[in-house]
């Protein structure tokens, strides 16, 4: 390890603090009470809302910039905010500290700033003032160590995966060498090896640096034993005191295992009841339709619960994001990123869309929705969808379509489109003239109650997924295609969604799931479609892309 590795891993000191985010009543982190030594690793659980989040911010010294990039018509200002108590890094305040800690969000996308993945994965180093020598040493490593080491330098970020981008967002904070390691949700959106490529690669810079660890994560089984202790927040409006428990992990996991069951806390060996569908037995057989490329084309057998009529179908479908391009008076084609895709979408049925990270499963999903143009092949809504509208939904209007089709993206901001939780809920209803009459439903049963009058954007993660998924939802779509519908839940409102959509189905509703939690695949049953990886047709280029400008600090 070279002299610019070395590291002085930092002290976090909390009293009686709390945060209260712009236009909210009630205090997301209240009473705070915490002491993390220089070099400890800190597991941070508890249930969606309890504040978690609102810490990582509040100690990258981001926490009122979040608030005001929230900015929005009718969205209160981040003036409105109120902060209680003390919360100190090295004894000074997290905004005196910025470049002590690095922090990756829960949404990637917030945090890929440069068009190539070298640009990008510098971007912090150089802004640190790292010697330039040192920094595409630092790059090489971090892409290394989470997995990215395949894609050339000059990669776009635009063509990354949801997953591949929260990888590239960790090995920028990687690169970096932060004495204080943020991680928020940083396994939600990969497969299963990602999952444990990403956790090693934290494990490996800590070893190296001995940088202080706050993680939070909803699954305990991934990163119990790489951390030293395990603390657990309530939310703020429930108590004086944020702190649950706060001890070494098996001891908290052995002595308090059913108060955190009921917190819902993802302890291991624990999945969740949900509502059983009336033909959660039956698995539909997936038939081979193109390379590598599984299909759900096999309806489950005539008469049983939730076999219902064809309602879209893929053929030989090849889908990509890149746009179509001229190249010297020559049309120029988009490369897809998964061919050869034959589906079938039927009402009442689930089909689950797997695959590793990178495979094209949000873009194939985003293609089924009509959102997308297909590179070759095609998408056939029949007459029991489209009602009149056309066989082809991408050539709908808006209105017709999110009637029909409704789509839950990976990044629930990008569905949100007024400043209340309220009146995100009644948006859709009231543009399509219906009533509004299954807002109420949707506020209970998607544990959304409390909080009609907040600011969508100050919402927990996990709140603002079911936030969106409700949004869609209030608009009595036909079919429902969700992209990691469970990001960010923790076990009650896992179960909670679980068992709601699994009630859609009974009732006749079509769900398309893109996902890489099993448990919940299982709950709902159908058919699976599972993409195989793209073959990558580059080799790894030598860095040096570009000159880098140290900046100031």
């Amino acid at each position: 390890m070279t002299s610019s590795d070395n590291v002085r891993p930092a002290a976090v000191t909390a009293r009686g603090w709390g945060w209260r985010h712009a236009g909210r009543s009630r205090p997301a982190v209240r009473g705070l009470d915490l002491d993390i030594q220089p070099g400890e690793r800190v597991l941070l659980l508890g249930p969606s809302g309890a504040g978690k989040s609102t810490l990582l911010h509040a100690l990258a010294g981001v926490l009122g910039d979040s608030d005001a990039g929230a900015h929005h018509e009718g969205v209160p200002d981040a003036d409105d905010s109120d902060e209680t108590g003390t919360l100190l890094i090295d004894g000074a305040p997290p905004r005196a500290q910025r470049g002590r800690a690095g922090l990756m969000q829960q949404d990637p996308e917030t945090q890929v700033v440069l068009s190539r993945v070298g640009d990008d994965v510098a971007f912090g180093a150089e802004n640190l003032a790292v010697p330039r020598a040192d920094i595409w040493t630092r790059v090489g490593e971090a892409l290394d160590d989470v997995g990215l080491a395949r894609l050339p330098l000059d990669h776009p970020t635009s063509a990354l995966s949801g997953g591949q981008k929260q990888r590239l967002a960790l090995a920028g904070i990687l690169a970096m060498r932060p004495g204080l390691l943020l991680l928020d949700e940083p396994t939600a959106n990969l497969d299963p090896a990602g999952v444990l490529e990403v956790r090693d690669a934290v494990g490996r810079c800590l070893d190296k640096t001995g940088a202080t660890l706050v993680v939070v994560e909803h699954r305990v089984g991934v990163w119990k034993d790489l951390v030293d202790r395990i603390v657990v927040l309530q939310p703020g409006s429930a108590t004086d005191s944020a702190v649950l428990l706060d001890g070494p992990p098996d001891q908290v996991l052995a002595e308090a295992r059913d108060m955190l069951v009921a917190a819902g806390v993802w302890v291991p060996g624990y999945v969740p009841a949900t509502r059983a569908r009336s033909g959660a037995a039956l698995v539909g057989a997936a038939g081979v339709h193109g390379a590598g490329v599984n299909g759900a084309g096999a309806p489950a057998a005539a008469g049983v619960p939730g076999n219902g009529n064809l309602l879209l179908a893929a053929e030989h479908l090849a889908v990509s994001r890149e746009r179509p391009s001229r190249r010297r008076f020559k049309a120029v084609p988009p490369v897809p990123v998964q061919s050869g895709i034959t589906a079938q979408v039927r009402a009442g049925q689930a089909l689950t869309i797997t695959g590793p990270n990178g495979s094209g499963k949000s873009t194939f999903a985003l293609t089924l929705a009509g959102l997308l143009r297909p590179v070759a092949g095609k998408v056939s809504a029949t007459v029991d969808l489209s009602e009149g509208a056309g066989i082809d939904p991408y050539k709908w209007k808006a209105e017709q379509l999110i009637a029909r089709i409704g789509t839950v993206f990976q990044e629930p901001e990008h569905q949100f489109v007024t400043g209340r939780v309220l009146d995100e809920l009644m948006f859709g209803p009231r543009h399509l003239g219906h009533g509004e009459e299954r807002v109420d439903e949707l506020l209970e049963r998607l544990r959304l109650t409390k909080l009609v009058d907040a600011n969508p954007y100050t919402l927990s993660g996990g709140e603002k997924r079911r936030l969106s998924v409700a949004t869609v939802l209030a608009a009595h779509p036909r079919v429902l295609i969700l992209d990691e519908p469970t990001f960010g839940q923790d076990a009650n409102t896992w179960a909670e969604l679980a068992s709601f959509l699994s009630e859609l189905l009974d009732a006749g509703t079509a769900v398309v799931s893109v996902t890489h939690d099993q448990e919940f695949s299982d709950v709902l049953g159908g058919t699976e479609l599972k993409l195989g990886a793209p073959e990558l047709k580059f080799a790894r280029q030598e860095p040096g892309l570009r000159d880098p400008e140290v900046a100031a600090p």
